[in-house]
């Protein structure tokens, strides 16, 4: 049996549930390259020894294969499927007779609410990668198509990216694409104690540098209810 465990936003979100299944496994893993932690992993006093593993590992047939006659557990910060890699995990293993049980806990999509925007009215994800090695990325394109029909753009940013590159990047695409900003909303380690969002222009925003810490997102508004306004006025600065 494999399973694939969220392990939500801090260092204690792993649910009761999830944590009555690492009691019976026989070995734990974590995903530890698609998020960046916004917290020490030796903070995760789980009770057992914890395996991180990188893409490929995660992406071969390592885990299928172990998980074949024992108890395997994969950690995953945030929501366990928000990756698409997850996924595809789930599908090999059951394509190779493998049980699969997903155990839930809060993703980063669940803790934008905090911002006043109503999650209803978010169009595509976006995931900006960083554009020095992956510059055919079109990212901004889910964007466009969200401003068409007025929804709210969230933009998860890639592991390792800082928050000035992140925003520069976002500049410099904008412009190409023609995609007007007037305002951004952007939330820092969100489900944690040093959680904290920004809501201003982007030149205002860069002042910001010092006090905005991985991980983080971007959500560009669309056409807002009073009460959104209202919500996101909050976290002016």
């Amino acid at each position: 049996m494999l399973y694939i465990i969220g392990l939500g936003l801090n260092e204690k979100g792993i649910s009761k549930q999830g944590m009555l299944a690492l009691e019976k496994c026989h070995k734990v893993y974590l995903d530890g390259y698609t998020s960046d932690f916004p917290y020490d992993l030796n903070e995760l006093r789980l009770g057992k020894k914890i395996i991180p593993l990188d893409r490929k590992e995660i992406e071969s047939n390592r885990l299928i294969k172990e998980a074949k006659g024992r108890r395997i557990v994969l950690l995953v910060y945030g929501g366990p499927l928000f990756a698409t890699t997850h996924m595809s995990l789930v599908l090999d293993a059951q394509a190779q007779k493998v049980g699969v049980k997903i155990i839930y806990s809060a993703s980063v999509f669940d803790a934008i609410a905090e911002t006043g925007l109503q999650l209803y009215k978010f169009g595509k994800i976006a995931s900006m990668p960083n554009l020095n090695t992956n510059p055919k990325s079109d990212f901004m394109k889910y964007v466009k198509e969200n401003q068409s029909i007025k929804a709210h753009s969230l933009i998860l940013i890639d592991i390792g990216l800082s928050f000035t590159d992140a925003l520069n990047q976002l500049i410099v695409e904008s412009e190409e694409k023609k995609i007007k900003i007037d305002k951004l909303v952007v939330c820092s380690k969100l489900g944690t104690d040093e959680s904290k969002s920004f809501y201003n222009s982007i030149d205002k925003l860069k002042e910001m540098n010092e006090e905005i810490k991985a991980p983080f997102c971007f959500i560009i508004p669309g056409e807002m209810h009073f009460l959104e306004e209202e919500g996101l006025g909050r976290f002016k600065n």
